[in-house]
């Protein structure tokens, strides 16, 4: 069901560093392109605008007419990110991908952007029980709860999020949650893309 509140503002999450893959996760190749340009070009198709989210010394391929907001310096942790863009999204949610989901569809992001949270502060991707917290749309009353937790100390981050309340959205396939961590991530991910013709490459 279709659940009518503000268009979530579309963020794509690129302040981490890569280590596994050898630098930076953004900028890294994928088939030719630039592994950030998949999960942001979804973002975009579903939302008609994204930013990206980043750390000052994050390493970006060059990202035309795309806002870049730069997170705190510290801490270096996925949900940093989260907490930055919640704070600058004056009272809209966000939809946050992280940039290291190539095989994201523009469909799913979009029915993700429209779910009904109920109750909850996050609706994020799930498969089989498995969370992706890193795929989801986070309300505006997640920010301060959110925020108290980063802070606290070094949490995990489906932990953290689950602690919030959170609506899990099956995704029946589970490859459209792949993400790259390390060089045979990236060969996996090659290989997935061109047996998904629907995923633009």
């Amino acid at each position: 069901m279709s659940f009518r509140a503000p268009e979530p503002v579309g963020v794509v999450l690129a302040g981490g560093l890569g280590l596994r893959l050898g630098g930076s996760k953004a900028t890294v190749r994928l088939n030719g392109q630039p592994l950030i340009t998949y999960p942001l070009r979804a973002v975009q198709e579903a939302l008609g605008s994204a930013v990206v989210v980043a750390k000052a010394d994050s390493e970006l391929p060059t990202l035309p007419g795309v806002e870049v907001w730069m997170e705190p310096p510290e801490p270096r942790h996925p949900l940093t990110g989260v907490v930055h863009a919640l704070g600058l999204a004056e009272g809209r949610p966000v939809l946050v991908c992280a940039g290291d989901l190539p095989l994201v569809p523009a469909d799913l992001v979009r029915q993700l952007a429209g779910a009904d949270p109920g109750q909850a502060l996050v609706v994020a991707a799930s498969h089989a029980g498995h969370l992706q917290p890193l795929l989801a749309r986070y309300e505006p009353e997640a920010l301060e709860p959110l925020s108290a937790v980063l802070y606290a100390g070094n949490p995990a981050v489906r932990a953290a999020v689950g602690a919030l309340g959170v609506r899990p959205y099956e995704v029946s396939d589970e490859t459209l949650l792949f993400n790259v961590n390390t060089p045979e991530d990236l060969l996996r991910a090659g290989a997935l893309l061109a047996d998904q013709p629907n995923v633009k490459s």
